[in-house]
């Protein structure tokens, strides 16, 4: 079995060093150390940074890739429009298994992303800047950062700063979750489309974008446009942060020029010469196999161009030796289970899902393939965030790239090999859940709430499955197929709506206390921290 990634593997870099200087001389570069290696940078006006962000072609490197100089034109627009000051946010919430490579930058080169999101601070006007993190270790070196620069929450800063600690979980990482987790609330999707950049935090415009994404800024300002384009290739200059694990002798996080072949890569990493296949972009990617790899380079176009993705930059080869549909089912489940339990498609279609995968490995024939498709078909564009959509696409990348045994599955007795679990997860399949100290527990964690059904009251009126179908779905007699249940912590609130609605009043809830005290008599969903106040 692989096991988790720590938070900060081997580091290694192909040619010069631009993200990573300086991690050859020290663990973590505090601000003395970093304005050694990198030097001072002066502000840079508003107009100047778009067109420098434009003229590096810079993208957004949380996976994404949307262009950063549109991003800040539309925050500065709608912060001028309507006469407000714009927030800056620095997500650094990387909450996917196979993923590194903000965590790696956030613990040993803090100082650059803040240089890159100060400068927009500046340019900007703002007087807000929040740093989103899921992680202990991520949360005591920015914190240590924001110190050793004097910026503070305080109500008399110029420019008030904090770092939002979250739970490490899969859609933490959405935009729209991190600006509902900073106002206040539970760091999930708020249930509707949403753009921080005219409506973010505290209803302010917000510049958010991933941690990479602001430390390339703070190259590109230092170096200049010509010299950063002498890296990498002409339509996407620079480095890019990969983390490469699964069948790998040693996990790292790389820096590498755009335009090395993915098979250089690959090879210092020690993953197996001919790989049965290479997951590209993380768990929201795509599978490219072997024959592919060799005609593949690192940037956003070649792996668009050969069916992979650049993604959140996670590559991970598998072995000839193992099962791909059996390893893919893995992350299936983990998807399936990362669910806000807010949309339909998500928390019912993506467990149904991983359910027709199973089905397929299982030989369950043509049937169970067409019905997987016509799942994942039916997830895509219907949720609040992309979890959904992206999943989604993971689960047709792996029928579309594993022919051969997609057929041995389906058609015969199966493709005979194991189930290595290369592919990293969180310890149990689960992301690790609450914040140490952080008070209540966050609602995606552990629920000691069960539901039960009184059949001597129950009528079959079926208002229970509507409510909570989580839990209950009917049989064919009309019936729950269920006499008692655990209540997902997200569904706590629909849970009490189901009792209180029942018609033959044959619902009821009970708290499991053995072992520790209860925490409390009914279900409310957690209201998240206080909401901070921002500087305008």
């Amino acid at each position: 079995m692989n096991e988790a990634l720590p938070d900060v593997p081997e580091v290694r870099v192909v040619g010069l060093p631009q993200l990573t200087s300086g991690f050859d001389l020290v663990e973590r570069l505090d601000l003395p150390m970093h304005l050694k290696v990198h030097g001072p940078l002066e502000p840079i006006g508003g107009e100047k940074l778009a067109q420098l962000a434009e003229r590096i072609n810079l993208r957004g490197r949380g996976g994404a890739g949307f262009p950063f100089h549109r991003k800040l034109r539309s925050v500065a627009d709608a912060a001028i429009k309507r006469g407000v000051r714009p927030v800056v946010v620095i997500n650094g919430s990387e909450d996917e298994p196979a993923c590194r490579k903000d965590t790696v930058l956030i613990n040993r080169a803090p100082h650059l992303i803040l240089d890159g999101a100060l400068l927009c601070a500046e340019a900007l006007g703002a007087r807000t800047l929040v740093v989103g993190v899921t992680r202990e270790s991520t949360q005591r070196s920015m914190e240590a950062a924001l110190a050793e620069r004097g910026l503070s929450n305080s109500r008399r800063s110029a420019l008030r700063a904090f770092v939002q600690r979250n739970p490490v979980r899969m859609v933490t990482g959405a935009a729209a979750s991190l600006v509902r987790s900073i106002d206040g609330g539970p760091a999930i999707p708020p249930g509707r489309k949403t753009s921080a950049s005219q409506n973010g935090v505290g209803g302010a415009p917000t510049l958010l974008s991933n941690a990479e994404t602001f430390a390339q800024l703070a190259i590109a300002a230092r170096i200049g446009p010509e010299r950063y384009g002498n890296t990498g290739l002409y339509d996407e200059p620079g480095t890019v942060m990969l983390t490469v694990s699964g069948a790998v002798a040693r996990p790292m996080v790389i820096e590498v020029p755009t335009g090395v072949p993915l098979r250089y890569v690959l090879q210092l990493a020690g993953a197996p010469p001919v790989p049965q296949g290479v997951l590209t972009g993380g768990y929201h990617g795509k599978w490219i196999d072997a024959a592919t790899v060799d005609e593949a380079v690192v940037s956003r176009n070649s792996l668009d161009a050969v069916g992979g993705s650049l993604g959140a930059g996670a590559i991970l080869p598998i072995s000839q030796e193992t099962c791909p549909l059996g390893e893919s089912l893995r992350v299936a489940q983990w998807l399936a289970e990362e669910s806000a339990g807010q949309c339909g498609p998500c928390y019912l279609g993506l467990p149904a899902a991983a359910r027709g995968m199973e089905d397929i490995i299982n030989g369950g024939g043509p049937a169970a393939l067409e019905a997987l498709k016509q799942v994942a078909k039916n997830v895509k564009r219907r949720g609040a965030c992309s979890h959904p959509d992206g999943s989604a696409m993971f689960l047709e990348s792996t029928i579309k790239a594993f022919t051969d045994d997609l057929a041995a599955h389906v058609l015969g007795n199966g493709c005979g090999r194991p189930v290595e679990g290369v592919l990293p997860l969180f310890e149990g399949g689960k992301a690790p859940t609450g914040i140490p100290g952080g008070g209540e527990a966050e609602e995606n964690g552990p629920s000691r709430q069960k539901i039960f059904v009184d059949w001597t009251l129950c009528r079959g009126h079926g208002l229970c499955a509507d409510i909570l179908p989580e839990v209950f779905q009917l049989g064919t007699d009309g019936f729950p197929t269920v006499a008692q249940a655990k209540v997902p912590r997200y569904a706590e609130a629909k849970a009490l709506r189901a009792v209180r609605r029942c018609p033959a009043l044959a619902l009821r809830i009970e708290e499991d206390t053995r072992g520790q005290a209860p925490s409390r008599n009914l279900p409310v969903l957690s209201q998240g921290r206080g909401r901070r106040a921002l500087g305008r």
